[in-house]
């Protein structure tokens, strides 16, 4: 049984003193062994996040890394940074990355090789756009992104690897994809592990599903054989809604098992 992840991704909310308080009402509510559970604070906020995670078992992650070490690379943070900050996990590749900041599928692999370099479990996103989805290409987006992410994978520990699937129209829309939407694209993900990587690969592999993820839904998209986990964007904001979210995987986990 794969264990699974709920991550929230803070995005550029949440400041250093703000994070004291939502860890706080976070450990109260979200500590369960049946969970993983990652948050992800702007870069100003890591290092308040870790000193108010100590102890606890949810993780901390960052929401992007540089490919590089160290050197010129103004505004950017290299993994030796965020395992110093504390990081155990990092975001690649987020749609907002891709859209807003010039994120490549070429990027994504390069970032990705630096968190598994530093040992930083990373979570990849990858997700097709409305006009993508509407002209039918969604699986040819995604062979694409997974092509990329999975370049010189030979002797990977996929079961360090955590891939969400987010498609682009319902990031902070509103709209999400449907259960049975959202199990499709990962039945054809885990199939392309498959494929790729090998039948053992593909069952320790963790997918997660992003895209206005609520405590309303959760429990729907959570209940789907091949999702397992959720990368949540506005919600874990709310330590109620995100305290739900995490319950919601804790009580599908009982059912799968």
């Amino acid at each position: 049984m794969r264990k699974p992840v709920i991550a929230g991704n803070w995005k550029m909310h949440v400041r250093a003193q703000e994070a004291t308080e939502l860890v706080r009402q976070l450990r109260a509510a979200c500590e369960t062994d049946a969970v993983e559970v990652v948050v992800c604070p702007p870069s100003t906020s890591l290092a308040t996040a870790h000193e108010a995670l100590r102890g606890s078992s949810i993780g901390l992650g960052a929401q992007n890394v540089h490919w590089e070490p160290q050197g010129a690379f103004t505004g950017e943070i290299s993994a030796p940074m965020l395992v110093e900050a504390g990081c155990r996990y990092v975001i690649i590749g987020h749609s907002e990355r891709r859209q807003h900041f010039g994120e490549t599928d070429a990027t994504v692999r390069k970032r990705l090789g630096a968190a598994l370099t530093h040992h930083l479990t990373p979570i990849v996103c990858i997700g097709e756009t409305l006009a993508e989805r509407e002209a039918n290409q969604t699986w040819a987006v995604l062979e694409r992104q997974l092509g990329a992410v999975f370049t010189d994978c030979a002797g990977w520990d996929c079961g360090g690897l955590i891939l969400a699937y987010e498609p682009v129209w319902a990031i902070g829309t509103g709209r999400n994809a449907t259960p049975e939407q959202a199990q499709d694209a990962h039945q054809f993900i885990r199939q392309w592990v498959a494929k790729r990587c090998g039948a053992a690969a593909a069952h320790v592999i963790r997918l997660l599903y992003g895209g206005s993820v609520s405590a309303g839904n959760a429990a729907g998209l959570l209940q789907q054989p091949d999702v397992d986990g959720a990368l949540v964007g506005g919600a874990s904001l709310k330590a109620d809604a995100f305290t739900a979210i995490v319950r919601a995987a804790a009580d599908t986990t009982a059912v799968k098992t």
